[in-house]
């Protein structure tokens, strides 16, 4: 569970990217944070994991909160397991090691995700599907009860985009609270029950009542549409932006 109240922060000489915002995860939910670029949405993951301290406001959890940055390239060069094992870092004494019980958390991990089997390989030399699912497998370790992404799909393939989902969603019906941001309003529909919208104010809704045509084509400054897809398993809802649109239809709203 995760809970923030009145939380607000700005960086020294800027204007406040956000305000007063308050929100709650419980075990088992998941909410999406959709906004364009430079809207504070990384800025709030970092002062909800307690990586930065907000300027105002305060959170609570009721235990470890994990923090899966976006994937970057590696310059160094740890082996895959290794890697996760940096995630059991809070749960060593200091100047301690690992014992087998931390690289038994970091192998039950990988296999979590799916690259056990890669766990020797070293790290840059993964693929950036890869590698995000090793830096998820390095927060679960942790034995986190909130898990925070940032852009977990960005720069994903549509198989590794989906990788990751379901192991969002499987993390959810654990009953871990999550939160993640993205650039697809889609795989807000797919697997986050609520949605938080951050433009010039702040929204925070079921994702079904959230997510609309107008508001979404004003939060992108483009014709949105939300639309109904049918496949083999069931519907889905899905979200296209129309590209083709004149200048004339395009939201100049700030």
């Amino acid at each position: 569970m995760l809970k923030a109240t009145d939380l607000g922060h700005a960086y020294q000489g800027d204007d406040f990217l956000f305000r007063k915002v308050s929100f709650s995860v419980e075990n088992g939910d998941c909410l999406a944070i959709l906004g364009p670029n430079a809207r504070g949405k990384t800025t709030l993951l970092s002062c909800l994991s307690g990586i930065r301290v907000p300027r105002e406001g305060h959170v609570q959890t009721d235990g470890p909160v994990g923090f899966v940055p976006q994937s970057q390239a590696a310059s160094h060069h740890f082996s895959v397991r290794d890697m996760v094992l940096m995630g059991r870092a809070r749960n060593l004494r200091p100047w301690s090691t690992p014992q087998e019980e931390d690289i038994e958390a970091a192998w039950a991990a990988l296999e979590r995700v799916g690259m056990a089997e890669l766990g020797a390989r070293d790290y840059s030399y993964l693929s950036g599907g890869q590698r995000q699912l090793v830096l998820i497998a390095r927060a679960l370790v942790a034995e986190p009860t909130t898990l925070l992404l940032d852009e977990p799909t960005s720069a994903l393939d549509l198989r590794n985009q989906r990788r990751v989902l379901e192991i969002i969603q499987s993390l959810r019906d654990d009953g871990i609270a999550c939160l993640f941001t993205t650039h697809d309003p889609s795989h807000a529909f797919l697997i986050a029950g609520r949605t938080m919208v951050m433009d010039a104010e702040i929204l925070i809704g079921k994702t079904e009542e959230v997510l609309d045509n107008a508001r979404l084509s004003t939060l992108y400054r483009t014709p949105v549409q939300v639309s109904t897809v049918q496949f083999a398993q069931g519907t889905q809802r899905v979200v296209l932006p129309d590209y083709t649109a004149p200048e004339s239809q395009i939201s100049t709203n700030k």
